[in-house]
């Protein structure tokens, strides 16, 4: 973390208050707690499994679709904390399958189960097919697990969302929009409670990430200049998880505060600090060309070539929020942990028509994504989405 927190315009942790104050209680019910964690080897799910583990969890169990992240968690975990007296094991899985159905059947014992698992680019919105399967890992397996943990007699259900879920402007943050719809529905017959936060650093497949593969390939750096993102460590993003999974009540979104300690930074600038930070000094470039090309040579001479661009892609949000002004805040629980506190307010006759439309459309095989956004727009009137016809697979 501490390499990470000057990259972003901080110095000191978010959490480290919060998560000091409530340790004994954490300690003391994780080891008498037997968890399930889904996606448990992306970024999130990896950040959540390592804070799980290191408080002796009578039972962790992970699972993932990813068959090498979970090889490298496996590695990481005995490497940094070693064993546990409780029951740990992982499973390369894909929630949406038999077989994981048949785990579940076998097995099924929980008091707790988080639902890491999820699409979360803007880019995954550019095709329906693509799209389709963002609605299938955001929305139908979150509702899926939870009847599952329902049936099972599971205690509580943490699901990740995001802050791009208030007034959502892209698909992505639509969707966990109307996730978080089901999952009001669903609170009515388990205990739930979500999260909604920031960008997770150099997490799987983030531009920031992106910077260390470009390093590593002697390739130039790209980055927005006009687009500016509140940002969270890896460790932060797993504390705020087991926060909200611990101790949210029911329904309860917890979000970080925004304070002197969490600002906004553009790509640009954490461009400029990471290459400062391993000892090259940006060139900026005018195109993508001249990029390429002086990324051959310039490397050699201490300097690294950049281009910094303006943003004009479908979905990208001119700035970040974690609540609208329509939902009731509760400030003062924590000292830098906020909690959004929700009746169970839905429609349940919106919500079925969503099923049976994207059942249908699934059933057929034959859908665009007009029909997808269409819906989406029944489901959140107010949906600020704005097509541009340029996406992020068509830039360097």
């Amino acid at each position: 973390m501490s390499e990470i927190l000057p990259l972003i315009g901080r110095q000191h942790a978010l959490f480290t208050s919060d998560v000091l104050a409530k340790e004994e209680e954490l300690k003391k019910i994780v080891s008498d707690s037997r968890f399930l964690v889904l996606g448990g080897a992306g970024s999130i799910g990896q950040a959540v499994t390592k804070e799980i583990f290191k408080r002796n969890p009578k039972k962790l169990h992970v699972v993932d679709i990813s068959e090498n992240n979970m090889v490298e968690l496996v590695r990481d975990i005995r490497s940094s904390f070693g064993y546990i007296d409780g029951d740990f094991q992982t499973f390369a899985l894909d929630i949406g399958s038999k077989e994981y159905d048949a785990f579940i059947k076998a097995d099924g014992q929980y008091d707790y189960v988080l639902n890491l698992s999820a699409l979360k680019h803007v880019r995954s919105e550019k095709d329906p097919f693509t799209l389709m399967r963002m609605i299938e890992v955001n929305i139908l397996n979150t509702e899926k697990t939870i009847q599952q943990s329902i049936a099972a007699g599971v205690k509580k259900f943490f699901c990740v969302s995001t802050d791009k879920a208030a007034n959502p402007v892209n698909m992505m943050g639509a969707s966990k929009r109307i996730m978080e719809m089901f999952l009001m529905r669903r609170s009515k017959e388990i205990n739930i409670s979500t999260a909604r936060f920031a960008n997770v650093a150099f997490s799987d497949g983030s531009l920031l990430h992106g910077f260390n593969q470009r390093l590593l390939k002697k390739q130039p750096i790209v980055a927005p200049n006009d687009i500016k993102r509140y940002f969270v460590t890896p460790q932060e993003s797993g504390e705020l998880c087991l926060m909200s999974c611990i101790f949210g009540d029911n329904r309860d979104i917890f979000f970080p505060k925004l304070s002197e300690a969490l600002h906004l930074i553009s790509f640009a600038d954490i461009a400029v600090l990471y290459l400062k930070q391993r000892g090259y000094e940006p060139h900026l470039c005018e195109t993508e060309d001249e990029a390429r090309e002086l990324a051959k040579t310039l490397p050699e001479q201490g300097k690294w070539p950049c281009l910094f661009t303006s943003s004009d892609t479908t979905g990208e949000k001119d700035f970040e929020e974690f609540f609208t002004d329509k939902e009731t805040l509760d400030m003062e629980r924590f000292i830098n942990l906020g909690i959004i506190k929700n009746e169970p307010l839905f429609d349940p006759a919106l919500l079925a028509h969503f099923e049976e439309r994207i059942e249908a459309m699934q059933t057929s095989l034959e859908w665009n994504k007009d029909d997808i956004v269409k819906l989406f727009f029944e489901m959140i009137p107010d949906f600020g989405h704005k097509e541009t016809g340029k996406y992020l697979d068509s830039k360097m």
